[in-house]
């Protein structure tokens, strides 16, 4: 059975009414919310009044970056959690492939690709379907309990990679462009993030996702997955 509430992260009524009778949370912070580590912390305290057992927070590949608020926002969530006396798991999901829909319609229209950081950066990538698979196990099984895991995709793409991929999907050429206001008037920690971009990127390893599905995980292009072969890793 499936029931939705809707409420205010912030008000912990509307948390202590969604978390009544709840055994385990997956907990995803919304994007840039204000005050995010403070919210997150509020949202563990209330899992611990209600009696939920297991905790399964969403964090971010590398959260020690110091430099990106969203990434270092989560460092106290993950502390309130080990102290917390819950269950716990820890996926640290790269970018995600989904993250290219809210520019999809455009590239369609226009025939390009425009990020506001450099076309030479290269990020590890995941589809978030393979991260909810891990969601599912984290909360229903036991083998991921108290750790902490990288999820990422194999492939290390730039824009230019990822504009070929577009033009191969399409069947025309799709260019790539570096655009400081692709995006618009965003909040500052955003324009801190480009930066960040500007100049870095955010590489993992797909290991652990791979161990963790028994399968190759998703890439940008590809086939149904298939399960590993007895005895890989």
């Amino acid at each position: 059975m499936a029931q939705v509430t809707i409420g205010d992260l912030r008000d912990r009524a509307a948390l202590d009414a969604a978390l009544k009778d709840m055994g385990a949370v997956f907990y995803i912070a919304p994007a840039f919310i204000p005050g995010e580590a403070d919210v997150g912390k509020n949202v563990v305290e209330a899992a611990i009044d209600a009696g939920v057992r297991r905790f399964a927070f969403s964090a971010v590949i590398h959260p020690v970056l110091s430099d990106l608020v969203n990434h270092v926002a989560k460092v106290p969530v993950e502390e309130a959690v080990l102290t917390s006396g819950l269950e716990y798991t820890f996926p640290h999901p790269a970018r995600y492939f989904q993250n290219y829909a809210a520019f999809w319609p455009k590239v369609v229209k226009e025939g390009v690709l425009a990020e506001p950081w450099s076309s030479e950066t290269r990020f590890s990538l995941v589809d978030y379907r393979d991260v909810a698979e891990v969601a599912a196990i984290a909360l229903t099984e036991e083998r991921l309990l108290f750790g902490t895991f990288e999820l990422c995709a194999p492939g290390q793409l730039n824009r230019l990679d990822v504009a070929a991929l577009m033009s191969d999907v399409l069947g025309r050429k799709i260019r790539e462009r570096r655009d400081p206001d692709v995006l618009g008037d965003v909040p500052q920690g955003l324009r801190a993030m480009f930066d960040h971009y500007d100049h870095h990127g955010l590489l993992g390893n797909p290991l652990t996702l791979r161990a963790i599905l028994g399968r190759e995980p998703r890439r940008p292009r590809a086939r149904p997955s298939r399960p590993l072969p007895s005895g890989s890793p």
